[in-house]
């Protein structure tokens, strides 16, 4: 089984310059928690994730420093702090955020396989240490997509073979 078996070539792709409030409408109106982003000749050139876009939302300092006892506070207590969703304004947020291109988001340089990919390249790749690989753009010698592979592409796949 190589890479082409398993592969689907109807691919949702966005663009590096597409604005971070475009590809937010783009997943919430897909089922997809993740897209290839491609140039203006279709070379893969990165992969933005709804992970990518969720951490425009969490605050950068998540450390609460308080001090104790008397000054000069030589002693300082240190928690983590994680605000809840409900309390995020994603309004604020998303205007902040709007104009801001997805190549500043996205992991470029995603990992990705040719058609003639053998399917152990694929269970390497998909369960390998990076836990954030989810998905792999099926890309020609010219880096051009030709279609992605999800874990799920993969789980289906051996699936079928065996009824």
């Amino acid at each position: 089984m190589n890479a082409r078996e398993l592969l689907v070539d109807d691919v949702r792709t966005v663009s590096p310059d597409d604005d971070v409030s475009d590809v937010f409408r783009t997943f919430a109106r897909h089922p997809f928690s993740g897209f290839p982003v491609v140039d203006d000749a279709d070379r893969v050139v990165g992969v933005v994730t709804e992970s990518d876009l969720v951490d425009l939302f969490e605050p950068e300092e998540e450390t609460l420093w308080i001090p104790i006892g008397l000054p000069p506070f030589v002693d300082t207590l240190t928690y983590q702090v994680k605000p809840p969703w409900a309390d995020i304004d994603l309004g604020v947020d998303l205007v902040r955020n709007a104009g801001r291109p997805v190549r500043e988001v996205m992991t470029a340089d995603p990992a990705t396989v040719t058609a003639d990919a053998d399917v152990d390249d694929v269970l390497r790749l998909l369960s390998g240490d990076d836990p954030n690989i989810n998905r792999l753009p099926v890309v020609d010698d010219e880096g051009v997509l030709v279609g992605i592979i999800a874990r799920q592409d993969v789980i289906r796949a051996f699936r079928d073979r065996r009824i």
